[in-house]
């Protein structure tokens, strides 16, 4: 075997067959689909946007989504991590964007906004980065759990109808095809054909469609309304302006993204099982800011990674970059053929909903698993990831918490997953660095050891320990030879 065989490749950069990349890279998109058009619809109706250009804003979040996601996967020098990352429009900013559009600035002053705030985010991102450091498995653990426990409320709304101003909203009938979608997902996971259970949440979705189409509980009617084709004109919707206060509104939207982004790079990482260093944290974040940064001048907004397609590559074991590059592909036709769009946008909301419920729930196992490798002997670690965990579920528990707040508190910690980091970076600083008791264990180092290199030298690519015993990449046991005493 040469040496250049003998290298051990990434396991994200595995490929797989056209079809089959195709194929999960539209379960990648199908699953975030709801998410990508939720922030421009909402911001369109704050904007007063008519039906038609509220498309248009959509179109263009589907095409930059497809393209910043390509950048984040395939990656260029110094641009992108190389991992199965979806990025879309993030959440994080929909309060602020908001807030910029109805206090007389419009949607220009978003846009400004988000342009200057995102070239502060590409400076300062090889510095943020660095908080890797701050990131051992306690941190993570509480970071990834957090992550899925704070989606499975998006699967719920999604079960009850998506829509909490309409009438059926948390009928019977939604949470049975929610039901059904979850079931569907269950029993396609245990088929002993590979391409099957990979395909359980694309295929669950599809078939719950079919059953929701059966009882009369889905709609395609407006998928022949409007145009097939469509290329995003730049400054469609005005020229940017720029106003001081937005633009430090949208920086502190910026952080927030750079916190989740950095806490969904090391997520997927720990997923894949593939090593994850401040200057790929870095490369992922640059990508992030260069995308939100290009963005408004196609009508889009800031982008970030998508925390629920992270699920999914834990409940398919599908680790392949290039499988979320197709996913890129297929946004970017989408942004580019509104009737496709339509088409997925049809799918009943209560059928995502069944799917998310397992996908939500495979990231905060993950994070569980995470949890599992710290050591809670002689230590403050059950304290950090306990209140670390309380501090992270308090704005999903009760929404309205941060209300009375400053509008800058309120945008940090009104999410979960940014509260959650916060809290358990600083306490595991406070308790494993500071702290004098474990001063020379900080950041929860594991004790310094030896191994013989001829037990390194029997290992092979991908064997890893699982429970005490060794195992291959395929998840079968190696047999350990014992010495006789």
């Amino acid at each position: 075997m040469s040496k250049k065989n003998a290298v051990a490749t990434r396991p994200e950069d595995e490929r797989l067959s056209i079809g089959a990349t195709f194929g999960y890279g539209l379960q990648h998109v199908l699953t975030m689909y709801g998410g990508i058009i939720a922030p421009p619809l909402i911001i369109g109706q704050m904007a007063g946007l008519s039906s038609a250009e509220i498309g248009v804003l959509i179109a263009s979040c589907l095409f930059m989504g497809g393209l910043a996601t390509i950048l984040q996967t395939v990656g260029i020098p110094f641009f992108g991590s190389q991992l199965p990352l979806v990025q879309g429009v993030s959440f994080a900013g929909v309060a602020t964007m908001g807030a910029i559009v109805t206090n007389g600035g419009g949607l220009p002053a978003v846009f400004g906004a988000v342009i200057v705030a995102s070239v502060i985010g590409l400076l300062i991102a090889p510095v943020f980065a660095m908080v890797i450091r701050f990131f051992p498995p306690v941190v993570t653990g509480v970071v990834i759990t957090t992550i899925g426990l704070t989606l499975l409320p998006v699967a719920a709304r999604w079960a009850m109808g998506g829509n909490d101003r309409a009438d059926d909203f948390g009928a019977p009938q939604n949470l049975l095809l929610a039901f059904v979608t979850l079931a569907i997902v269950l029993v396609l996971s245990k088929v002993p054909v590979g391409a099957v259970s990979r395909l359980s949440i694309l295929l669950a979705i599809v078939l719950g469609t079919i059953f929701a189409a059966i009882i009369g509980r889905v709609d395609f009617s407006a998928v022949g309304e409007g145009e097939i084709f469509a290329f995003p004109t730049p400054f469609a919707f005005g020229l940017p302006t720029f106003e001081i206060a937005g633009i430090i509104s949208m920086f502190i939207v910026i952080l927030v993204t750079l916190t989740e982004t950095t806490a969904d790079i090391l997520a997927v990482g720990e997923i894949v099982g593939t090593k994850v260093d401040s200057k790929r944290i870095a490369a992922g974040l640059r990508a992030d800011m260069l995308s939100s940064a290009v963005s408004p001048v196609f009508g889009t907004f800031t982008q970030s990674a998508f925390a629920q397609n992270v699920g999914l590559v834990a409940i398919t074991g599908v680790k392949s970059r290039f499988v979320v590059t197709a996913g890129g592909v297929v946004l970017v036709v989408l942004g580019l053929l509104p009737v496709l769009g339509r088409v997925v946008g049809a799918i009943p909301a209560p059928v995502l909903g069944g799917a998310g419920i397992v996908l939500f729930g495979s990231v905060a196992a993950s994070g569980i698993r995470t949890l599992a490798k710290v050591d809670y002997r002689g230590n403050m670690n059950l304290i950090i990831v306990a209140a670390s965990l309380g501090i992270g579920m308090l704005p999903i528990a009760a929404p309205a918490i941060y209300d009375q707040m400053p509008d800058w508190f309120n945008t940090i910690f009104h999410s979960g997953i940014s509260s959650a980091a916060v809290a358990a970076i600083l306490l595991n600083l406070l308790f494993n660095h500071l702290g004098s008791v474990n001063r020379k264990n900080a950041f929860v180092s594991a004790p310094t050891r030896s191994i013989p290199i001829a037990i390194l030298d029997a290992l092979q690519d991908g064997d890893s320990v699982v429970d005490g015993k060794v195992v291959d990449k395929e998840g079968n046991e190696v047999v350990v030879d014992r010495p006789a005493h």
